[in-house]
């Protein structure tokens, strides 16, 4: 919504689809418990999430602008910021409380309808062709666990390309805290913890692909819908989903393909040798192309279309 103060149409577009891979508080639960589970608490994930925000607008804003989409000379912007002065006691509580009774309300209403569902479709299946309850050891039967290995297949190269990690990511997209309900459903049956069972199915190369892919994908429900409603067209507001999507998994297939390379597990992290093979050359080409955009001279640089009169 901010993004109307920019002037130049280009330019406030390419603000709106950009601004959401800056972590936002939902997010702020599911980094912590990465953190906890996979990284041993380090408090350098979250402060490298937030720095992985910042890279992903410059790079981002660089790229686009190289395009016939948004190309063009930059708008002059001027902002006029207030006078910035302690703030008080009374502001503080205020803020505090309206965010902390926001966030009650989506725990009571979203989170927990779709935790519901989650722990509905994971323990109810089909066995035999009877549709019943099921116990731990038969989740793999769950209504849940058909549906995220019919899809898994796609998040594979990114390396979590089970059925519980693709559920998770996809009922993120309805509100980012679900992905920390949905793997404490998924991993919290059995005698191990949630963060040992995460340990256990998480490499640190694909603990921080699915850390990445997660923060800078397309956002919550609720943030798809200002983004539709500030884009105004139907058409952007697809190819905005579109390209936080695209740019999430290019990012995290990178990361994850050069992270098994480098860590001498390429060969032993999940899938084929083939397919690995096959995944990291499609690394190494998205990389390339990348820093291709980032480099190649804007075509306005060399061109000259104004007269001059003397």
């Amino acid at each position: 919504m901010a993004s109307r103060t920019i002037e130049n149409e280009r330019d406030r577009r390419m603000a709106v689809m950009t601004t959401t891979f800056i972590p936002c508080g939902a997010k702020v639960p599911f980094i912590a418990m990465i953190a906890g589970a996979i990284f041993g608490g380090s408090p350098w994930v979250s402060t490298g999430a937030y720095f992985i925000g910042i890279a992903a607008i410059i790079v981002s804003g660089i790229i686009l602008k190289k395009t016939k989409m948004f190309a063009g000379d930059p708008a002059p912007f001027v902002m006029e910021l207030p006078a910035y002065h302690l703030p008080t006691v009374g502001n503080v509580l205020r803020s505090m409380w309206e965010r902390g009774w926001s966030f009650i309300k989506k725990a009571g209403t979203i989170i927990t309808l779709s935790t519901i569902f989650v722990w509905f479709t994971s323990y109810f299946g089909f066995v035999d062709g009877a549709f019943q309850m099921l116990d731990e050891s038969q989740m793999e039967y769950s209504i849940l666990a058909t549906i995220g290995s019919a899809i898994c297949w796609i998040f594979a190269p990114l390396g979590w390309g089970n059925w519980q990690a693709t559920v998770a990511a996809v009922t993120g997209l309805v509100a980012k805290e679900n992905i920390v309900g949905t793997l404490g459903v998924l991993y919290g049956g059995g005698d191990q913890s949630v963060y040992a069972a995460m340990g256990a199915a998480f490499t640190g190369v694909s603990g921080m692909s699915f850390l990445i892919f997660n923060l800078l994908c397309a956002p919550c429900f609720a943030a798809m819908g200002a983004i539709k409603r500030e884009m105004n067209n139907t058409k952007w507001f697809w190819f905005a989903i579109g390209y936080e999507c695209g740019f999430a998994y290019v990012i995290a297939l990178i990361v994850n393909q050069l992270g098994n390379l480098f860590t001498g597990t390429l060969m032993t992290a999940g899938a084929g040798a083939v397919c690995n093979i096959i995944s990291l050359v499609f690394a190494v080409a998205l990389l390339a192309g990348l820093v291709y955009m980032l480099f190649r001279p804007y075509k306005e640089a060399t061109k000259f279309t104004k007269n001059v009169k003397v």
